[in-house]
């Protein structure tokens, strides 16, 4: 469902480009163009397959064969099969991991090490796999609470009780970020899910300070400001911990023994609770998919500010948050910071460098107020018969299995904002120093209280 505060729309930036420089343009009104492709679309641009020098397709040491064949004795013959394509692709022997451990490595540890209280070692092992073979599967559709858990449920949540029952998910950004990290770096998701699954039900991660901010200090006031765990031990690195929320054990049992087609998997249920965790100060409930925390208003989802800081700190990378459209205090969108070329650009120049990007898109009414936001990944681009750009795109909230294409036309003026790497927009925009935004984020946040 629906990210960042659009009640009161109040979008800010973590890495914030404030000014872009081009030349404003008026909203393009062209209908949409949206169709379903495959899962591994032919015809694109920008292959999504791992850097050539990190691909290795064959078994070298008895320590990986023997795992590999202890993977084949735990699962079914359909998970055999994908074993063997991840295998083949090069995703199970791929190291690029934040401690160098494969694929297969944590993968091997799922099968043979204790789980949480509650999750089943082959349960977390199939649906992990299932998403090494196509990422396209996660989504952000919370399942029931069958009857014999919902005393349970409502005792857990205390002051929210009757609020379990989640209709409209507000995991967008969460579930984009998980989606991102399975399809961009596979040993990393796979070690995220065996540390959250553990019986310590947390993942540590090392992250170089100048991908949060140029200033040492500065990239503290974010991590202090986030509450996120960590330990600092000089100027270049901190040691973080993640962790889902303390009910996500409670959403991810339910989803390993009474999951339904198109419901979230229990590994979708503990990444996206922990991502939500990280961008919501430590104050998510994967019980009632509510948040509080000191940098937004609305109880539902990530605002932009928490969503480009959560995106930095999973992958270890500076990331700058682009703001596109221009939208005034009554959450109408009356302009925009830079024309499309721009845009486009600056979107292709990103997938021409390996990253996904995530955006989020806006739906207004007729008076061009804002009614909705959603955050969706643009993975490819390719040209329709009149040689303008289809974009390829990644939905959780679709409940499709499948990549959905956008025209141009269609996206372009929709979206609000995105995730680039630094290196891609650097030159383009005058950037305001992030602690700058947060600290003004969180007065401004007070004076509303």
């Amino acid at each position: 469902m629906y990210l960042t505060g659009v009640n009161n729309f109040q979008y800010n930036n973590y890495n914030t480009a404030s000014t872009v420089k081009a030349t404003a343009v008026s909203k393009n009104n062209n209908s949409a163009q949206k169709t379903t492709l495959n899962s591994n679309p032919a015809s694109v641009y920008f292959a999504s397959a791992l850097p050539v020098s990190t691909i290795r397709t064959e078994l070298s040491t008895n320590d990986e064969k023997n795992k590999y064949n202890q993977l084949l004795q735990a699962v079914s013959k359909d998970t055999k099969k994908q074993l063997n394509q991840l295998l083949k692709s090069g995703i199970l022997l791929n190291s690029s991991s934040n401690d160098n451990s494969t694929t297969l490595d944590n993968l091997h540890k799922i099968a043979v090490t204790p789980r949480a209280q509650g999750l089943s070692n082959q349960d977390i092992l199939k649906q992990t796999v299932s998403i090494l073979a196509d990422p396209h599967i996660i989504t952000q559709q919370f399942g029931n609470i069958p009857n014999q858990y919902k005393a349970q449920a409502a005792a857990l949540a205390g002051s929210n009780a009757g609020q379990e029952n989640v209709d409209h998910s507000g995991t967008c950004v969460a579930s984009s970020i998980e989606f991102n990290l399975a399809q961009k770096h596979p040993a990393e998701f796979v070690r995220f899910v065996q540390g959250l699954s553990s019986p310590e039900m947390s993942v540590n991660k090392t992250i170089k300070l100048s991908n949060l901010a140029d200033n040492t200090l500065d990239a503290i006031w974010l991590l202090n400001a986030f509450e996120v765990p960590y330990k600092a031990d000089n100027f270049d690195e901190a040691h973080l911990t993640f962790a889902p929320d303390k009910n996500a054990i409670v959403r991810a049992h339910i989803q390993t023994v009474d999951k339904d087609r198109l419901e979230r998997s229990s590994v979708d249920v503990l990444m996206q609770s922990t991502f939500m965790q990280i961008g919501s100060q430590q104050s998510y409930d994967s019980l009632t998919d509510k948040r509080a925390g000191k940098f937004n208003q609305n109880d539902k989802g990530l605002i932009e500010f928490e969503k480009t800081f959560t995106e930095s700190v999973v992958e270890d990378k500076n990331k700058i948050s682009v703001t596109y459209q221009t939208v005034d205090e009554n959450a109408k969108l009356i302009g925009y910071e830079t024309d499309f070329n721009t845009m486009k650009k600056q979107i292709i120049d990103s997938l021409k460098m390996g990253e996904n990007v995530i955006i989020g898109y806006t739906q207004v009414d007729g008076n061009n107020t804002i009614i909705n936001g959603h955050e969706i990944t643009i993975t490819d681009v390719k040209p329709d018969r009149n040689g303008k750009l289809i974009f390829v795109c990644n939905d959780t909230d679709d409940n499709l299995s499948k990549p959905v294409e956008y025209t141009e036309d269609y996206l372009l003026p929709k979206i609000h904002h995105a995730g680039l790497p630094q290196a891609v927009v650097g030159e383009d925009v005058n950037l305001v120093e992030n602690w700058v935004e947060g600290l003004k984020t969180y007065k401004e946040m007070k004076k509303r209280a």
